[in-house]
C-alpha cells in the first residue's frame, strides 16, 4: 500500500517537475575553458559610478583591444539549445511593436552594457525575441526571461549575440 501511494504521487508530481523550465545563470552559458579565463581576468577600473552621464553612442560591438580575447569569445554551450529555460538579466531595448512595448531587446548579465562598463562577450549576450511585448522603463531594472533558448550567432550594428531566445514569458525579477 505504501508502495502504491508513493508510486502514485511520484506520477502526479513527475510532469508538474518535468514542466518547470530550467532556471539558468549566466555562467551555464560558458564553455569551461570560458569561465576559467573569465575567473583569471583582472579586475576592470571603470572610473565612473552608475551616477555619471552614460555614453549611448557606444555599441556593445566595439572593440577594445585592452581586453582579454575572452571578452570576445562566441564559444557556447551547445547542451542548451532547444531548451525551454529562465534567466534573469538587463534588458537592452531594440525594437517596439506600435504600442510602444519592446519586441526584441538583448539580454545582459549586468546593468549598463554599453553605458559604463565593458559590454559581455557575445555568449554572454541573449537576443530575446517576445512578439507580445514588455514596457521597459528601466534598463536597470533585470526581468525574468523564460523561453526557448538556440544556440544561434547573431550579428547587428549594436552587438553580436551567440543566443536567441523566443520568450513565452517575461516579467520584473523577483529573485525567485
Amino acid at each position: 500500500m505504501l508502495l502504491r501511494s508513493a508510486l502514485l504521487l511520484l506520477a502526479i508530481t513527475l510532469p508538474a517537475y518535468a514542466s518547470q523550465p530550467l532556471t539558468v545563470d549566466w555562467l551555464d552559458l560558458l564553455p569551461a575553458e570560458d569561465y576559467q579565463a573569465m575567473l583569471d581576468m583582472p579586475d576592470f577600473d571603470h572610473g565612473v559610478g552608475l551616477d555619471a552621464e552614460g555614453n549611448f553612442s557606444n555599441s556593445l560591438r566595439q572593440r577594445d583591444n585592452s581586453l582579454p580575447a575572452v571578452m570576445y569569445s562566441t564559444k557556447v554551450v551547445s547542451e542548451y539549445d532547444g531548451k525551454t529555460l529562465r534567466i534573469g538579466g538587463y534588458p537592452v531595448p531594440l525594437e517596439t511593436d506600435d504600442q510602444g512595448r519592446y519586441t526584441s531587446f538583448f539580454l545582459v548579465p549586468y546593468a549598463g552594457a554599453c553605458i559604463h562598463v565593458p559590454p559581455p562577450p557575445p555568449n554572454q549576450i541573449i537576443l530575446v525575441d517576445y512578439p507580445t511585448g514588455i514596457a521597459i522603463d528601466d534598463i536597470y531594472q533585470a526581468f525574468w526571461v523564460q523561453g526557448t533558448l538556440r544556440v544561434e550567432q547573431t550579428r547587428n550594428q549594436l552587438a553580436d549575440a551567440s543566443y536567441q531566445l523566443q520568450a513565452s514569458r517575461v516579467w520584473l525579477y523577483d529573485g525567485e
